[in-house]
């Protein structure tokens, strides 16, 4: 390089930051390997417990290859055999924690920071232009959702002890306003995720399974003209492709963690769907329950296309009226009333007509607006919404991606995790548990 230098008086400085860095890394990988050499155990230390209840005893040092953040590197171990029951095991392995990968935990932490980012393969392509490292894009899938895996089992003991078990109080100050919010969207899986599930238009099949996703977070101001201020990186997710009554566990669980027990204003917001309130009565009893405004509206956006096809000046003066003087202004009654007198009227989309004017009714207390505006409340799920595109369909329902339910789950925890600002703290304490 330096000659090349000498001779046409130009650097190419990005070829030497990459030779650097290769050796660099060539020189690491040895100095890891000459560290990585372990000697055979001393006489007093050949024997280790077996899970079996019997001993395992030293056989010989074996050698195993990794990849570690400087490149592929050797370990040197000695490797014990159970005569009882025939398992063989590393003790470094666990206590380096490289049992059955083939990866350095940091390669790993790396493979997981990409693999809940973007497509594997991208995240393969990523590894090896910023890190320098080659690896597959099947070992980042695999890492992946192997660690997020690892994350959703933690996430269900731990919803299956705070149902056996008296949550203990969340210390801390009491919090203005804290919100819960859910919603639900599909993701799209491989064919054997929806075997005996039915399609959205009759007669065929389903080409997605639901995730279910909720959210938190808190409110502590507003602006000047009295609209609410959500408090900055207060946001939280969890979700899963699981029931309801099961979501509902764990965003109960999601909420205590944030200080639902210590909340002065408990708030509850969601569309329409019968699950979401249904959950709430059971979970979340006594809090405010709030109808998406903008899910609401929608409603009636139905209703007026049904009944003015093409005829737009006509919709915006119906929806202006029973918007705008009605639903706006919290006067649900008079909305539903108006609503079953359409029907009447209109006997060719009279059931439609009906299941509408049954939704408000349903959910007029919901649906009070102006009371909900004088206490500086959201009056819609945008937060939701917005959290079913970033934290779902932006990784899970990207063009050409099928699902089994089980990695769209582990990726779903994996991100959830690091979203949230807690990837670090499982990762560091994930041995000692």
């Amino acid at each position: 390089m330096f000659a090349q230098r000498r001779k046409d008086r130009r650097t190419d400085l990005e070829a030497v930051e990459l030779a650097l860095r290769a050796a660099l890394h060539r020189a690491g990988a040895a100095a890891l390997t000459a560290m990585l050499q372990f000697a055979a155990p001393a006489d007093e230390q050949r024997q280790l417990p077996c899970s079996c209840g019997s001993w395992a005893r030293y056989e010989e040092l074996r050698s195993k290859s990794i990849t570690t953040m400087v490149g592929p590197a050797r370990v040197l171990r000695g490797y014990f055999l159970c005569d009882n029951c025939g398992t063989g095991q590393f003790p470094v392995d666990a206590e380096l924690d490289i049992e059955n990968t083939e990866f350095s935990p940091g390669v790993r932490r790396m493979q997981a920071l990409v693999g809940h980012q973007e497509p594997f393969e991208h995240g393969r392509q990523q590894m090896k232009v910023l890190a320098g490292l080659e690896v597959t894009a099947k070992s980042v899938e695999r890492t992946a959702e192997a660690i997020g895996a690892n994350l959703a089992r933690r996430e269900q003991e731990e919803i299956q002890k705070a149902f056996q078990l008296e949550l203990p109080a969340v210390a801390g100050e009491p919090i203005p306003i804290l919100y819960v919010e859910m919603d639900g969207t599909g993701i799209p899986v491989v064919k054997k995720e929806t075997v005996g599930r039915a399609g959205k238009i009759d007669g065929l099949p389903a080409h997605t399974r639901e995730a279910k996703l909720g959210c938190v977070f808190t409110q502590t101001n507003s602006d000047k003209e009295g609209y609410p201020i959500r408090d900055l990186d207060s946001t939280t997710y969890t979700g899963a492709i699981e029931t309801a009554e099961e979501f509902g566990r764990r965003i109960y669980l999601e909420a205590q963690k944030r200080g639902w027990s210590r909340s002065l204003l408990k708030v509850v917001i969601g569309d329409g769907a019968e699950w979401i309130w249904t959950l709430v009565a059971l979970h979340f009893p006594g809090a405010i329950e709030i109808v998406d405004l903008y899910h609401a509206r929608q409603h009636l956006w139905e209703v007026v296309r049904k009944l003015y096809p093409n005829q737009e000046e006509k919709q915006k003066a119906w929806i202006k009226f029973h918007q705008k003087g009605l639903l706006d202004k919290g006067k649900i009654e008079k909305l539903v009333s108006a609503l079953r007198v359409l029907a009447f009227h209109h006997p060719d989309i009279a059931e439609k007509i009906r299941t509408e004017a049954d939704y408000f009714e349903r959910n007029a207390e919901r649906m009070r607006y102006p009371k909900f505006r004088c206490l500086h409340l959201f009056v819609g799920s945008g937060v939701i919404e917005a959290g079913c595109k970033t934290v779902i369909a932006a990784r899970l329902k990207r063009s050409g991606m099928f699902w089994t339910v089980n990695g769209a789950n582990a990726i779903l925890a994996l991100r959830c995790s690091f979203l949230n600002g807690r990837f670090e703290d499982y990762w560091e304490g994930r041995l000692a548990a």
